[in-house]
């Protein structure tokens, strides 16, 4: 097994990134031939792009930046030209009676936006669409991660799987050992209705087992969309994992450098940006806009003509636009604070992932290099004595219920530093091996 790594890059013009993750386990998934078929295999890369191209949740920010391409049209509107028309000095008394002597004005007004709005709006949406994309390659990040966890599980069930067959051969062949033992006359009968009890009861957990492994596919299939257990519409088989091929811890230093380049912090770097567009935004309501407008004029009397003009400006702009700075200064504000106590979080959690990988990793190797193998021998030899009638049912049932038991806790904890070493690098967006 090697670690594997999918790095955060653009293809070329389209939106498309690959997430660096914590890919730790070198894996295909294989399925198997069906009639007429040809066997196929899905290699975790493979995995890892079907979900960035249709996994659900990630499809939903194509409509986001769709979104944002109509804000940034809207943001670039100028004000609208107004036209309107009003009549004065009718229906009322003496030689205001009627439409005598009345008078029509037909205008054209238009507001002149100043102090750079239009820009600032602009500004603000672009900025908005900066954040969005960070948001984004955030989002790929978690996708990649959690592919990589549910790879991993379908891995676990898988060994556990195996673990089950394996206890349902020893059962097996308990149960056989104890019919020639009581066939012999050396063993009571009882002892070969327990056998039989505890064969029923490994069958039944091995099927168990297989369910939790169909389980786990499907889990995993639904990564990128699919309903069923199955990817291309062929059914996922087996996943070739090295499950005990234990990560390395990493330089803790290192990772801890790496923090702030993960898109969790580099957000907060777009969200700078946008608050300051904001600010910018608020600022340029200081200056007020300026309302032209010219229209013509027609008096009934005398059926004359005459052009009109306007000008206007709100009063007081500057002082109203200071309630607006202060809140979007406070929000840019508000955004250093929230970063530095993200990173007081993440380090924290980055120190228990880091303690927890080396304990799992630890009992893992302990377990793989000293008490796995002193349980085999013990249990041949206990097999051996039993067949020979020097050891009773008892105690081989006993020794091969610590054997399985080691084995379980082996796959649980390599399954769990497999998944720590997954939560460290999704954590940082960097390799625990340099």
């Amino acid at each position: 097994m090697y670690a594997f790594f999918v790095y955060v890059r653009t293809w070329k013009a389209c939106a498309r990134h690959w997430c660096r993750g914590a890919l730790l386990v070198s894996v295909g998934l294989c399925v198997p031939a069906l009639a007429g078929a040809v066997e196929a295999e899905l290699t975790l890369r493979q995995a890892i792009e079907a979900a960035l191209e249709r996994n659900p949740d990630l499809a939903m920010f194509e409509f986001d930046f769709r979104v944002n391409d109509a804000q940034r049209l809207q943001a670039a509107l100028r004000p609208p030209t107004e036209a309107g028309v009003s009549l004065e000095n009718f229906a009322g008394t003496g030689e205001m009676k009627g439409f005598g002597g009345s008078e029509a004005t037909l205008a054209i007004s238009q507001v002149i936006e100043l102090g750079g709005k239009r820009q600032a709006r602009i500004a603000t949406v672009e900025a908005g669409r900066d954040n969005l994309t960070t948001a984004r390659q955030a989002a790929q990040l978690d996708v990649v991660a959690e592919v990589t966890r549910r790879f991993i599980a379908v891995a676990e069930a898988q060994e556990k799987v195996a673990l089950a067959q394996r206890a349902t051969e020893l059962a097996t062949n308990t149960a056989r050992a104890s019919d020639a033992r009581v066939q012999a006359a050396r063993a009571p009968h009882v002892e070969l209705d327990r056998a039989a009890v505890a064969e029923q009861r490994a069958r039944l957990e091995l099927q168990s087992a297989r369910s939790q492994l169909d389980t786990a596919r499907r889990s995993l299939a639904a990564m990128w969309g699919s309903d069923e257990a199955s990817v291309n519409e062929q059914p996922l088989g087996s996943v070739q994992a090295q499950l005990y091929n234990l990560p390395s811890s990493g330089d803790y230093a290192r990772l801890i450098s790496s923090l702030a380049k993960s898109p969790d912090f580099l957000r907060f770097a777009s969200e700078e940006r946008l608050r300051d567009a904001e600010l910018r935004l608020a600022a340029s309501q200081r200056r007020a806009d300026l309302t032209v407008g010219g229209g013509i004029k027609r008096l009934q009397t005398g059926r004359d003509y005459g052009l009109v003009a306007s000008f206007s400006i709100p009063l007081f702009a500057g002082r109203r636009a200071e309630s607006f700075v202060a809140e979007a200064a406070a929000r840019r504000d508000a955004v250093g604070a929230e970063r530095e106590a993200a990173l007081v979080k993440a380090k924290a959690q980055l120190f228990a992932l880091h303690r927890q990988l080396q304990d799992a990793v630890a009992v893992a190797q302990s377990l793989e290099t000293t008490t796995i193998p002193t349980m085999e021998e013990a249990l041949r030899e206990t097999e051996y004595a039993f067949e020979r009638g020097r050891y009773s049912y008892l105690e081989l049932v006993d020794a091969q219920r610590e054997y399985l038991a080691v084995q379980s806790e082996r796959i649980d904890a390599s399954t769990l530093a497999q998944l720590l070493a997954a939560e460290i690098e999704r954590l940082t967006n960097a390799p625990l091996a340099p």
